[in-house]
C-alpha cells in the first residue's frame, strides 16, 4: 500500500505541537525505512517553511543498550534543527516533551562535507573540526514509544533537544574510542557506559550513518554537528532534577529538567 507521505508527516508535527503522540505512524501498514525517511523529510520541509533550518544530523539506537532498550535491532537516523538545540545549565520543560529520556553523546562539528557511499572512519577524522559532549532528549510522537524502524525514521530519529558542553576538543586531545560516560540526577548515577559501545568508535558510527544516508542521496555539510549515538541506555527523565552527563577526564553538561 502507498504511504500518504503529507499526512504522515502533518500527523506527526501535529503530534509534536500539541504534545499528544499518535497511536501508530503508518497504521496496520507495515512500512519500509525508505518510506520512513521520505516521510521525515517531508517533517523537515514543514519545520523549515516555519523558519527552521537543518544544522546537523543524528544516529540513534546504535549502541546494543539502546536497541536493547527500545526494542529495535537497527539503528535510526535524523536531522538535527536548529529548534532543537537549547542551552546548558539553564531549565528545560517536561511540558515541551512526551515521554522524554536523555542520553549521553559526542558530538562531532564538522570542518568540511562528508558524503558517499564509501566513506571509511579516515574519511571522518579528516573532516572532523572538533569534538564537544552532549546530551540528547529523545521524545517519541507515537504513544509509549511502540515503534519500529520505519516508524522511528518518520519520526526524526526520536529527536527532542540537543545540549552541547562548551569544552570543545580535537580528535588528538581526547580518545573518543574509549571514553567512560555517566548520566546522574541530583548526583546520583542513573545510567554510565564506554563509548566503545557506540559501533566500536563514535568515528565508525559516523562513517556508517554517511554510507546509509548516501542511499537517499543525502551528505553532511561542513558545519554541520552530528550525534553519533548514545554511549549508554537512555534514562527517562524526571522533572525537578538536575541531570548531569559527564566524559571522564574531559567535561560535563548539565541542566535543570523542570515540570513547566
Amino acid at each position: 500500500m502507498r504511504v500518504d507521505t503529507d499526512a504522515v508527516a502533518a500527523s506527526l508535527v501535529r503530534a509534536q505541537d500539541e504534545r499528544r503522540p499518535v497511536d501508530t505512524v503508518f497504521g496496520a501498514d507495515a512500512s519500509t525505512a525508505e518510506e520512513g525517511f521520505r516521510v521525515q523529510q517531508q517533517v523537515v520541509r514543514i519545520k523549515e517553511s516555519r523558519g527552521d533550518k537543518v544544522v546537523g544530523f543524528k544516529l540513534g539506537n546504535i549502541a546494543k543498550a539502546m536497541q536493547d532498550k527500545f526494542g529495535v535491532d537497527e539503528p535510526d537516523y535524523g536531522y538535527l534543527l536548529v529548534s532543537h538545540f537549547l542551552p546548558e545549565n539553564l531549565a528545560v520543560a517536561q511540558s515541551d516533551f512526551i515521554e522524554p529520556f536523555i542520553e549521553l553523546e559526542i558530538g562531532f562539528v564538522l570542518k568540511r562535507d562528508l558524503s558517499g557511499p564509501h566513506i571509511t572512519a579516515a574519511d571522518v577524522i579528516s573532516a572532523t573540526d572538533y569534538v564537544l559532549p552532549a546530551l540528547e532528549i529523545i521524545d517519541s510522537r507515537v504513544k509509549d514509544w511502540n515503534i519500529g524502524l520505519g516508524d522511528t525514521l518518520a519520526d526524526s530519529g526520536s529527536a527532542g533537544a540537543v545540549i552541547l558542553g562548551a569544552q570543545p576538543r580535537g580528535l588528538g586531545e581526547v580518545d573518543v574510542s574509549d571514553m567512560h560516560g555517566e548520566i546522574r540526577f541530583d548526583g546520583h548515577t542513573v545510567a554510565e557506559g564506554n563509548s566503545s559501545a557506540v559501533y566500536g568508535s563514535p568515528v565508525s558510527a559516523i562513517a556508517w550513518l554517511c554510507r546509509r544516508i548516501s542511499e537517499y542521496g543525502v551528505g553532511l555539510r561542513a558545519g554541520d554537528l552530528v550525534m553519533p549515538g548514545s554511549c549508554l541506555a537512555a534514562e527517562k527523565l524526571r522533572p525537578g532534577t538536575t541531570v548531569l552527563g559527564e566524559f571522564h577526564g574531559w567535561a560535563a553538561v548539565q541542566f535543570d529538567f523542570t515540570t513547566s
